[in-house]
């Protein structure tokens, strides 16, 4: 495995300007930076009331949907599907549920070189990371592909649930606050939800005709502010971007912080 050495340490040269210019790069440093931070920090202000409106939204059409519950073990099974290392592989996100692994740039887990033991993922299955299912890590799939051993992968038994529906239902905050009082574990970062608990919790079938409408509806009002997110992480991407280039291209003295502070 590489690491870094001592050695490698404290024989690595380290450029050493005047002290003036030192000073100069990081009062303008100090300055740049401060505003790109304000940037990324109304950017996510942004994500957290986008967040709570599609939360609001989701509880207002869900309430507006009845019909009898069940539990989830007569909607689903755990499947064991795997040895499939040629499939894509996936990941679940809080925010946006199973989606392609690849299709994120702020997913720093290393994917090992032997996935074998991934568990297979089909269309409509319902994946769920054990270790986060009590923050709302969970969804319906969309996509072929593979997830880590450590999540739940659980294939419907039944067509009378609605894919979408079931998406939108399982990843309510109401659903979630279940999640949450089922996990077990001596504190947050250590809690599990575990099929034998998750099976029990009881979920809302309505009438199918019923179950399309409001995953219809939730769809309609949601795509504006899915664009929205998506911009508000774009633009904190870039920021972050740029706060990373500007450090390095100003302590490399790729340009002179005292003219470019004046021509500011």
């Amino acid at each position: 495995m590489d690491s870094v050495r001592r050695w490698m340490l404290t024989d690595m040269p380290i450029p050493l300007p005047p002290l003036d210019e030192q000073r100069a790069i990081a009062d303008y440093l100090d300055r740049e930076t401060a505003q790109i931070d304000a940037l990324v920090a109304k950017q996510e202000e942004l994500l957290t009331y986008l967040a709570e409106r599609k939360r609001s939204v989701l509880d207002h059409v869900l309430a507006d949907v009845d019909g009898e519950t069940r539990r989830l073990r007569w909607l689903y099974r755990p499947s064991s599907e795997a040895n499939k290392p040629d499939e894509e592989v996936l990941s679940v996100y809080r925010e946006h549920g199973v989606i392609s692994k690849s299709s994120r740039t702020d997913n720093f887990n290393k994917t090992p070189e032997n996935v074998d033991r991934y568990l297979l993922v089909r269309p409509d299955d319902l994946v769920v990371n054990k270790m986060k299912a009590w923050q709302g890590s969970l969804g319906i799939s969309a996509h072929r592909g593979i997830v880590s051993g450590d999540y739940e992968v659980l294939r419907p038994t039944t067509s009378d649930l609605d894919p979408e529906y079931a998406h939108f239902r399982l990843r309510s905050p109401e659903m979630v606050l279940e999640y949450r009082l089922r996990s077990r574990g001596v504190r947050p970062a250590q809690w599990r939800l575990y099929w034998q608990d998750l099976g029990d919790v009881e979920v809302i079938v309505p009438p199918f005709a019923e179950q399309r409408t409001a995953a219809v509806r939730i769809k309609s009002e949601t795509s504006q502010i899915d664009t929205l997110i998506a911009k508000a992480e774009e633009h904190i991407a870039l920021a972050k971007e740029r706060r990373s280039a500007l450090i390095a291209a100003a302590v490399t003295g790729q340009f002179d912080v005292r003219t470019a502070r004046k021509a500011g």
